[in-house]
């Protein structure tokens, strides 16, 4: 399985569903949270062509932003079926 990191918020509602749908297919992720890490937050601007997008998910090496949260377009990200 890929290599995963979330970025994320603690207040972020698409944050929470993004995570609870990894954790519900048993797929391991490193969290980090950007209010608390400067560095990140400047990351994740960077991957998002100047936007604060949360969650955005790192994923072996790439970067794919998933606000608003989109099932879909995670488990394809991650080629993993949609449903458990």
């Amino acid at each position: 399985m890929a290599e995963i990191t979330v970025y994320s918020t603690s207040w972020c509602c698409d944050c929470r569903r993004a995570k609870q749908f990894l954790r519900e297919r048993g797929i391991a992720f490193k969290e980090v949270n950007i209010d608390d890490k400067p560095d990140a937050e400047e990351l994740v601007i960077r991957a998002n062509n100047g936007l604060r997008k949360v969650p955005t998910l790192e994923i072996d090496g790439h970067y794919v932003a998933c606000s608003p949260f989109n099932p879909h377009l995670l488990a394809e990200e991650l080629k993993i079926p949609l449903n458990k």
